[in-house]
């Protein structure tokens, strides 16, 4: 049976057990929602009979319990706000009414709740970026360079606060200094000979403009990943390189040559040196001896006149003698009758043979008359000994 067929007054949805009265009216439920909310914050309702006397009584306990629960709520929240942590590879900028504060390092920490704020920043992290752009040279060429640039956050308060976007202000810096340093160099050098020079002129500089917009970043590695020619030009550089490399191997090949010919050279003169100053110490050495001598000899002849001169005519004469090839005889006793000895006279390598008087030897008497000289053949065949060395005196 529906609730609103005839006979079934109960089932009416709206409680009226008036008969079909309609909806309840509006104002009513308003006033009614009114009078509870005032009486739960200790407010009169409407009417002043006993029953609006205990809802504001009612009401005021309410508001006690509730009062209590708020202020709870708001200790835990101001405990809970006050502490925080900062992790070791980051540092926390904190700042009191809005304003920058302090900075502090790894570990717990308190501040002042619903006062301060704390923003944590990582300075350990490392970024990148890439940079890619054509350049004018020096000698009016035209680069194609590739930059890799490596950084982190130095300064955590000048990275919030004193610049609006830190990453783009050190792109700009890195281009701008990139720009002018490749503008100061050659091709050779950009390409080959002075890369990594270039690389740390544009880290210095790019570094020196992020401190003078104070954008709290450290430039830590700026690589010169690629520098060419553009393509245009590929095959005319990669013939002057070639060229160059020809020309650095024949220089490398004389410098070897070079260190190969000249220490042989200058021992060579060395030695020379030192042979000059070995003749020079045997001249000055033979010099002096015969000074010597010279003196020796003629504190001998003040002394004994005669006998030093004669014993000087000897000397010399044998000298003289010795170099000739004439063969002196003294034969006081004998026959006529001499063999010479031709064989030593005529042999290679034998020098001229002299006979002092004094070492001929006397005939010997026998059936043959025969004289024996030192040196010289018999007729017999044999040989008679010298009776002392040649040049003996």
């Amino acid at each position: 049976m529906a609730w609103n067929e005839p006979g079934n007054d109960n089932r009416d949805p709206w409680n009226n057990k008036g008969g079909n009265q309609g909806p309840p009216d509006l104002d009513e439920v308003v006033r009614k929602l009114q009078d509870k909310v005032g009486g739960l914050f200790g407010g009169g309702g409407r009417g002043g009979n006993g029953d609006g006397g205990g809802a504001r009584a009612g009401g005021g306990g309410g508001f006690g319990l509730v009062f209590a629960g708020l202020a709870a709520a708001a200790v835990i929240a101001a405990a809970v706000n006050s502490f925080y942590i900062i992790q070791p590879a980051e540092r926390g900028v904190i700042q009191r009414f809005g304003a920058y504060h302090e900075v502090v390092g790894p570990g717990p920490h308190l501040k002042l709740p619903f006062i301060d704020t704390q923003q944590p920043v990582n300075v350990d992290q490392i970024n990148k970026f890439v940079h890619r752009a054509q350049m004018l040279t020096k000698d009016e060429n035209i680069a194609d360079v590739t930059v890799e640039v490596q950084f982190r956050v130095q300064d955590p308060a000048d990275f919030l606060f004193q610049d609006a976007n830190p990453p783009r202000t050190l792109h700009n810096a890195m281009e701008s200094t990139l720009r002018e340093v490749i503008g100061k160099s050659n091709l050779d050098e950009i390409i080959t000979e002075n890369r990594s020079g270039i690389a740390l002129a544009v880290q210095k500089g790019t570094q020196d403009l992020v401190d003078l917009y104070r954008s709290g970043l450290k430039v830590l590695n700026i690589n010169i990943q690629d520098a060419k020619p553009p393509e245009a030009v590929a095959d005319a550089f990669a013939d002057a390189i070639r060229a160059r490399e020809d020309r650095e191997r024949a220089q490398n090949q004389a410098k070897a040559y070079a260190n190969d010919v000249v220490p042989r050279a200058r021992g060579a003169a060395a030695r020379q040196l030192e042979d000059a100053k070995a003749y020079k110490a045997k001249v000055v050495a033979e010099a002096e001896g015969e000074s010597s001598r010279f003196g020796a000899l003629l504190a001998e002849y003040r002394k004994a006149p005669q006998v030093t001169r004669e014993r000087l005519y000897l000397d010399s004469m044998q000298d003289v003698l010795q170099g000739t090839g004439k063969v002196l005889l003294d034969v006081k006793e004998g026959s006529n009758l001499t063999y010479l000895p031709l064989d030593r006279m005529i042999r290679p390598g034998s020098g001229p043979t002299s006979f002092d008087p004094d070492t001929v030897l006397r005939p010997q008497q026998s059936d043959s008359s025969r004289v024996d000289v030192p040196g010289m053949v018999t007729p017999g065949g044999d040989r008679t000994p010298l009776s002392r060395e040649r040049g003996r005196r």
